[in-house]
């Protein structure tokens, strides 16, 4: 679980500032560029998003059991990312059912210490 929040912990960070950062451009893009403002957050978003993840050499898959993934990994991380809060917030769920189904499979003395 540790390493998996190490993993997923720089992603969710990147995620929230790239959402805050977002926040930031909205009123401008509302402004100047009010018909194709919802196209170009999101296209900013991903550009951004790819930059992250390649500059910073975060993934999302190798960690789950796909180190081959390559140019996948850096693309499917990035799309993850531009989720925000939602993408977080629903791995968040997946984790918490992921521990749950773990404890429910140890034998009942160990799942009390976990």
């Amino acid at each position: 679980m540790d390493e998996l929040m190490h993993v997923f912990g720089p992603v969710i960070a990147c995620s929230i500032a790239l959402q805050q950062f977002l926040e930031l451009v909205d009123p401008v893009l509302d402004r100047f560029i009010r018909p194709h403002k919802k196209w170009l957050l999101s296209l900013i978003a991903l550009v951004l998003a790819l930059v992250l993840t390649a500059g910073l050499g975060l993934g999302l898959l190798a960690p789950l059991g796909y180190p081959n993934a390559g140019v996948f990994d850096i693309l499917v991380t990035a799309l993850f990312m531009i989720s925000g809060t939602k993408g977080a917030n629903e791995l968040l769920k997946w984790l918490g059912y992921r521990k749950t189904a773990a404890r429910l499979a140890l034998p009942e003395d160990e799942a009390r210490s976990v």
